[in-house]
């Protein structure tokens, strides 16, 4: 991050007290490319100047003076190159001269037509023992999202979540959620921007009950397979010995 070293280069850190302020996006901080975005800069205290910053560009992209807690910056249809991290700083006339305020936490800008797919995965897997239930777990990239899960052969989704987290947890009663599934997620606000489908994720009911069942008959009767053959033997064995045994001569 070049952020630290571009506020170094205005001014010494000031006291903990001057606290940081916090940066937020509207409409949205994930947004189509031509749409007008406003970076808010909410101080926790009055101000006189603001200032934002961008990852990778030494010296503020804009400043705003305003008489307020609050500094709005417009950025007008953006493009995918105004995509970035970004922070803010407000400074006070009562302070020293070159003293900032600590520096915002980080807002990632995303411009973008598409967001990259999510993945889905059964917990705790994809084989539903009888009687259990299992979640289906939705995982993208960015927080604030909202998730939707659809089931191959029903065309409206399934169910829909929206988290704060980069991920949704989708759960499913065992004796239905055999199927094959998929997911997506999309910004809340307007306008949408979608995710590719997840790749097909496939559960199974656990049939190991009925597995082992099978087997132990198949194990039974091939040892009761064995005595019977054991036992045939024997006989033809007596059989055999007594046919040729040498008969007694009678004087």
């Amino acid at each position: 991050m070049a952020l630290v070293p571009t506020l170094q280069l205005l001014t010494l850190f000031p006291p903990a007290l001057y606290s940081k302020p916090w940066l937020e996006a509207q409409p949205a901080a994930v947004v189509t490319p031509g749409v007008n975005v406003t970076l808010r800069c909410q101080a926790p205290q009055p101000a006189w100047r603001f200032a934002l910053f961008k990852s990778g560009v030494i010296t503020p992209v804009l400043y705003r003076d305003v008489s307020m807690e609050l500094a709005e910056f417009f950025l007008e249809e953006v493009t995918p190159a105004q995509g970035g991290s970004y922070r803010c700083c407000y400074r006070n006339p009562g302070w020293n001269l070159g003293v900032w305020s600590h520096p915002s936490d980080t807002l990632e800008l995303l411009v973008t037509d598409q967001l990259p797919a999510p993945s889905l995965v059964a917990l705790p897997g994809p084989v539903v023992a009888p009687g259990a239930n299992v979640s289906l777990r939705c995982a993208g990239r960015l927080r604030g999202m909202s998730f939707a899960l659809y089931r191959v052969g029903v065309a409206a989704p399934l169910q829909y979540r929206d988290s704060a987290e980069p991920w949704a947890d989708f759960p499913l009663p065992g004796a239905s959620a055999p199927g094959t599934y998929s997911c997506y997620y999309h910004t809340p606000s307007s306008p949408y921007v979608l995710s590719l489908r997840s790749e097909p994720l496939v559960i199974s009911a656990d049939g190991s009950g009925s597995l082992d069942y099978t087997q132990g008959n198949l194990v039974r009767l091939g040892l009761a397979g064995l005595v019977l053959i054991s036992l045939g033997t024997l006989v033809v064995f007596d059989w055999r010995s007594q046919s040729h045994a040498p008969r007694s001569v009678r004087p």
